[in-house]
């Protein structure tokens, strides 16, 4: 019997059961999450939707639908890159092929970030943020969101990834503030900034190859491997910051599980001071390592 054979017929209830049952026998996890959200893509339902319909049955193309994510969800795809968005920070964001999936870690850097700023003035002030290799716009638009006076602009060496960053600002209506630079991180930028922020590769070169499957197959490589030591960036990041910020700017970064003890030192070698100690994610791991341009 196929996936599709299974749905064929079936209720929403209990083809969202199926599919429950389908995915835990690969051993994923969120199981009954990503089934309830796969269902209710399929159908164009939320929660509440699913639970009053429950007793609907599937018509076939939408038995065939469901069937098609089942099989890709198995094959090791992310739900996130099955729908083409995620959530992050509370806003819906757009993906596509060229961005990272955002991820509740990178939510650090955000937080980070927003405890610094309250101990320096009012959040309403206005600034100047750069978000170098933006991705899907993620940390940007999520520090807009909480910044009403600040403008950003986001870099991105990948054209594609900018565009799908550009529409996410559009449709968070906060593409009046900002604007979008193809470049290598910071190489186009000139000017005064109060922020930095970047989530940059830095997954070590040898250790591709041993990520999960959702990650190897799924996520942009140019997006994760962070060279030799997984390093790279920060080499470069950190001048460009202490060139480019204002005294008493900041700049935040994301970093892997043990390198946060090596790109402090990184970025106070080139100058930078340290404002407060790495923060920590939910899982206990310092993620975000910060520094300030000295006065």
């Amino acid at each position: 019997m196929t996936a599709g054979d299974r749905f064929a017929g079936q209720s929403i209830e209990t083809a969202r059961r199926i599919l429950t049952n389908l995915l835990g026998t690969q051993r994923i996890d969120s199981a009954e999450l990503d089934a309830r959200l796969l269902t209710g893509a399929v159908l164009g339902l939320d929660l509440t939707g699913l639970i009053s319909a429950a007793k609907r049955i599937l018509t076939s193309n939408e038995a065939a639908q469901l069937a098609r994510f089942a099989q890709r969800r198995i094959d090791g795809e992310p739900v996130a890159r099955i729908l083409g968005a995620k959530e992050f920070w509370g806003l819906p964001l757009q993906l596509s092929a060229d961005t990272l999936v955002p991820r509740p870690d990178t939510e650090t850097i955000v937080e980070a970030t927003l405890e610094l700023l309250d101990t320096n003035g009012r959040r309403d002030r206005p600034l100047i943020i750069a978000d170098l290799g933006t991705g899907s716009g993620a940390i940007l638009l999520a520090l807009l969101s909480e910044l009403p006076n600040a403008t950003g602009i986001a870099t991105d060496i990948n054209l594609d990834a900018l565009r799908t960053a550009r529409s996410n600002a559009a449709q968070l209506g906060l593409i009046e503030r900002a604007h979008f630079i193809v470049c290598d991180y910071a190489s186009a930028l000139t000017g005064d900034f109060d922020l930095i922020v970047s989530n940059p590769p830095y997954i070590p070169s040898a250790d591709i190859a041993g990520l999960d499957i959702e990650v190897r197959k799924h996520d942009p490589l140019r997006a994760l491997d962070g060279g030799k030591d997984g390093l790279d960036a920060y080499r470069v990041i950190a001048p460009e910051a202490a060139r480019l910020l204002v005294p008493g700017g900041l700049l935040v970064v994301e970093v892997g599980h043990d390198q946060s003890d090596d790109v402090t030192r990184l970025v106070a070698i080139s100058g930078l001071a340290l404002p407060a100690p790495p923060k920590a994610d939910l899982e206990g791991i310092r993620r975000a390592v910060s520094g300030q341009k000295k006065p």
